[in-house]
């Protein structure tokens, strides 16, 4: 993106003119700026803007000032415009050409402070550099007063900010501190402009002590204040800012349920950098440009409606440079233009200065152009030196040896160093050249010679003059054959895909070399690229091969045959035929529910009739385009118009056109603008109809929401009709929400489990769809009124438990026997059992294992029933207590011996410690080499013998103790017949 557009760009162009008739050196503060020797200065590092803390103690800033000058430069530093003196009271401090300010104080110290810099050669003045001093003052100590609000409705809490400089970021917390409020889901919304804190709509548990959170950040510290505790809709006016910053505009609503938020722009497309911000209270756009310029919109939103505010960004830009000076060396007597040119919003203005000082057009010394608005000013340096010399040709000769064409033309250069400007003329040999029809000499010295022969070739000197002094140079002109095309490419005609080849040959003088070039419409070609389209053509050096021809490779081709001293061309014309080019204008004309009417114009055959038009499209609730059915159904290639059928209503719409020929389908057309079908009634049912359980006394019907492309306009919403099953009258409700996915019919009369037959269909505006199918759903089962009446648990281990139970007897409602669930709640002694765990088991077992439990622990265990209304009564409770746990030593000092094809292994005893479970023997588990499964053997001795494998392999083995609280500790070891002891 250009810094501004060209109608956006101010330009001004200021032009000095310098006339010098001193004769010799200008003189700056007594010394002489040496040309080739001496050097004006140029800053590297110029002194930064920054904010310092207002009552930092024993403090101090540095503004940094560093020039490039020879000789090297000293330094002066301005305030406010008013040099400053370094006396040896003074606060103020100066280290190289740095600015020191200790213990900066506002009131004192702030300012605009500038940087010169100074040598013989000239000054220069660095940008300006603003001190200012940030503060952050306490919230008022007094209270506020409560606020209420009613459940439901929406309010804010203002923060009323302190005096503060610069601007402030805001938080807010509850209660206490870091407990941040956080968005959401969009219910909480703080602005970054006001630093109010926003809520959509309050809850019961949104009661308590808000406090406002500020933060203040400054180039050196951070300072943050929280104020005393704090117990509509939101639009953001016009906002200005500068370009490659970032803009946040803000919009925020009330309401229940939480309105959602979108944002677009009036007057054009959103910028994709905004990303996520789009759907959200704070649209935020980075690094600004001038096309983000326009009015914003935000959409605010709900099932109930919707409602839109808008505001304006306008983008500014501080100034920047567009044209720069340069440094100059000028002869004496003669003129210098030098122009500067800047853009900027609003316009900047331009101000030129020398040596530091308004400008005063006089003599040698650096130049300075300055640009400013209202949001900064830019710089630019320059050199300017007289000159004074007589003529001189040692480094810039004649030509030595210049050659040229038969038929031709040759230009003969003559350049000294010479200031005043010298005079010029050309001879060969003792002839003096003038003007003629064949011969042209120039006021600056160039020698031209046209229909060159061989009677031209010679030596030619050029003569320079002024009142310093005379010098001369001399060259040769040597005369070759002219270059003739003997063999030019002629027109060809292709299809796309296919190769091309274009001849090219040429005559020349055999003492020089001759390269051939090839342009297409006048641009050069690149014949070495690898894989590229264009090749020299294998055996030739002039001949051009096309590969792949593509219609972009159709033009004009121009070869060149050329040797240092004059060239000849030739051209023909290649013709791709391929695919048409994207239709263009593609325009909805009309449009109804279900069809829209398309226009467009015809786009490049490419050669090759278009035989045919496509029409493809897409709805906003997909991405991917696909054909559309039309009328007619085949669109010839001479139609200009056809209809879109077979739409569904209100749904917003775009679409493309492609054409084709018997070469294949070309490009499609930019898409037409959005366009949403109008309204009609539903014609589809919702799907997933169904429901059941939930409270007693109550018939619970769900379905499964109607998608957007099926709600065929607004005002939509949901009829239900439901009745018990052999009754003749239908009750009928609306739900009037587009999202609602269930319905909660309540009666005391309802009995448990009652079957009803229950049908619903969508309405909008436009009218009534068609009603489902039946379904059948029954009303809420009742609680099971029963329980185990026995319970027994046993410990198997340290961590498992083994619990049983009575059979219990199912639920029978109007004939029907409801099968229970289960569900086994136990707790650790001193643990409420409110916070029990759970395990839930089928209704028809009568016992269930518990894992996972500490070892050697008290818990208190109950077996309930439930089913989709809720838990019965519990059972009697029955108290376990788990055994100790099992030793956490694995076997030690393990070692085995082989004798033939068995090994025997041995490991010393585990002793179990007073609070682990006994050891009453040990688990084997090995396996040989190559296998996935472990074999298990249980041991009371300390040893065992294993076959060993029959192929040299090896054996893993892993040995742990067990006993009543279960497996304690492995230990492994790995036995070849290689290790054996």
């Amino acid at each position: 993106m250009p810094f501004l557009t060209q109608k956006h760009f101010v330009t001004i162009f200021v032009e000095m003119f310098l006339t010098d008739s001193n004769g010799g050196h200008i003189f700056v503060g007594g010394d002489v700026c040496v040309s080739g020797h001496n050097s004006g200065p140029v800053f590297e590092e110029q002194p930064s803007s920054l904010i310092y803390p207002e009552g930092m103690p024993e403090g101090k800033v540095t503004l940094s000032c560093q020039a490039r000058a020879s000789p090297a430069a000293i330094y002066r530093w301005r305030v406010n415009g008013t040099e400053i003196a370094f006396a040896e009271d003074s606060h103020y401090t100066q280290v190289a050409g740095n600015l020191v300010i200790n213990n900066p104080q506002n009131g004192r110290d702030g300012g605009s402070y500038q940087c010169l810099a100074i040598n013989r050669c000239g000054t220069i003045v660095s940008r300006v550099a603003n001190l200012k001093f940030g503060y952050l003052h306490d919230f008022p100590p007094e209270s506020r007063s409560p606020q209420t609000v009613h459940e439901g409705a929406g309010t804010f809490l203002a923060c009323q900010p302190p005096a503060h400089y610069p601007a402030l970021s805001y938080r807010w917390f509850i209660n206490e501190f870091p407990n941040f409020i956080q968005p959401e889901g969009g219910r909480w919304f703080v602005s970054q402009v006001t630093g109010n804190l926003y809520l959509a709509n309050a809850r019961a548990n949104d009661t308590g002590n808000y406090f406002c959170f500020t933060t203040i950040n400054m180039d050196i510290s951070t300072k943050s204040i929280f104020s005393k505790a704090l117990v509509s809709f939101k639009n953001k006016k016009q906002t200005y800012a500068l370009s490659g910053q970032t803009a946040q505009l803000e919009c925020f609503a009330y309401g229940n349920p939480i309105p959602k938020i979108r944002w677009r722009k009036v007057d054009g497309i959103l910028p994709p950098k905004v990303g996520a911000s789009a759907e959200g209270p704070t649209l935020i756009i980075p690094e600004l440009n001038f096309d983000d310029e326009g009015m914003y919109e935000c959409e605010v939103y709900t099932s109930e409606g919707r409602e839109t505010h808008q505001g304006r960004v306008s983008v500014q830009a501080q100034p920047e440079w567009l044209q720069v000076m340069s440094d100059s060396e000028v002869e004496i007597s003669s003129e210098l233009q030098w122009s500067c040119a800047a853009a900027g919003k609003p316009r900047p203005t331009i101000r030129w200065l020398r040596n530091g000082h308004n400008l005063a057009l006089e003599d040698s010394g650096m130049y300075q152009c300055v640009a400013e608005n209202k949001h900064g000013t830019v710089y630019s340096n320059a050199e300017l030196r007289v000159q004074v010399q007589a003529p001189d040709f040692r480094l810039n000769p004649v030509r030595k040896l210049v050659p040229a064409a038969r038929g031709g033309q040759v230009k003969m250069e003559c350049k000294p160093r010479a200031a005043p400007k010298p005079t010029l003329f050309w001879s060969r040999g003792t002839e003096l050249l003038t003007n003629s029809t064949r011969i042209t000499v120039t006021p600056d010295g160039v020698l031209w010679i046209y229909n060159i022969s061989r009677a031209d070739e010679g030596k030619y000197t050029c003569f320079a003059e002024n009142y310093l002094g005379k010098a001369n140079s001399t060259g040769h002109l040597s005369v070759r054959d002219a270059t003739k095309i003997t063999l030019a490419p002629s027109n060809a005609d292709i299809n796309q895909g296919e190769n091309a080849t274009l001849q090219c040959h040429a005559s020349h003088d055999p003492t020089m070399d001759l390269t051939f070039t090839w342009f297409l419409n006048g641009v050069l070609l690149d014949l070495e690229e690898p894989n590229g389209h264009y090749r020299r053509l294998e055996g030739t050096i002039g001949d051009l091969l096309i590969v792949n021809g593509q219609l972009s490779h159709a033009g004009t081709y121009t070869c060149t045959a050329q040797t240092v001293v004059d060239s000849a061309v030739a051209s023909a014309k290649l013709v791709v035929r391929g695919p048409p080019g994207p239709p263009g204008g593609l325009l909805v004309t009309r449009n109804d529910d279900t069809s829209v009417e398309l226009r467009w114009s015809h786009g490049y055959d490419n050669h090759s009739p278009i035989g045919k038009y496509v029409i493809l499209g897409r709805s906003s609730q997909t991405h991917d385009w696909k054909r559309m059915r039309t009328d007619p159904a085949n669109i010839e290639g001479n139609a200009e118009s056809a209809r879109v059928i077979d739409l569904r209503p209100w749904m917003d719409y775009e679409f493309q056109v492609i054409a084709s020929n018997i070469l294949g389908s070309g490009e499609p057309s930019m898409p037409s603008q959005p366009v949403r079908t109008k309204q009609a009634a539903p014609t589809v049912a919702p799907s997933g109809l169904g429901g059941g359980g939930g409270n007693h006394n109550e018939l619970i019907i769900t379905w499964t929401p109607m998608a957007r492309e099926y709600q065929n306009g607004d005002g939509f919403g949901y009829i239900l009709a439901f009745r018990k099953q052999g009754m003749p009258t239908w009750t009928v409700v609306r739900v009037p929400h587009v999202e609602s996915s269930r319905y909660v019919y309540s009666n005391e009369s309802l009995s448990a489990y009652c079957p009803f037959e229950v049908r619903i269909k969508a309405y909008n505006k436009k009218g009534e769809g068609p009603f489902s199918q039946i379904a059948v759903v029954h009303s809420a089962e009742e609680e099971p009124t029963v329980s185990p009446r026995r319970i027994n648990a046993t410990a198997l281990t340290a961590f498992e438990i083994q619990v049983s139970w009575d059979p219990i007897q199912h639920l029978n409602i109007n004939g029907t026997v409801f099968l229970l669930w289960l569900q086994i709640r136990y707790w650790r002694q001193h643990e409420r059992e409110a916070a029990a765990d759970r395990v839930r088991t089928a209704g028809l077992e009568s016992m269930a294992r518990v894992t996972g439990l500490r070892p050697n622990t008290l818990y208190h265990v109950t077996v309930l029933a439930y089913n989709s209304a809720g838990t019965g009564p519990p059972s009697p409770r029955t108290t376990v207590v788990t055994k100790k746990p099992p030793p956490n030593r694995p076997p030690g000092n393990i070692s085995w011996k082989i004798v033939g094809s068995w090994v025997t292994v041995r490991w010393d005893h585990v002793k179990s410690m007073d609070n682990e479970s006994a050891v009453l023997g040990y688990k084997v588990l090995y396996k040989h080499e190559g296998q996935s499964s472990l074999k298990i053997l249980e041991k009371s001795k300390n040893s065992i013998t294993l076959p060993l494998p029959k192929d040299s392999g090896y054996v893993v083995v892993e040995i742990r103790s067990w006993g009543d609280g279960g497996d304690g500790a492995a230990q492994e070891a790995i036995v070849s017949q290689d290790s054996g002891m």
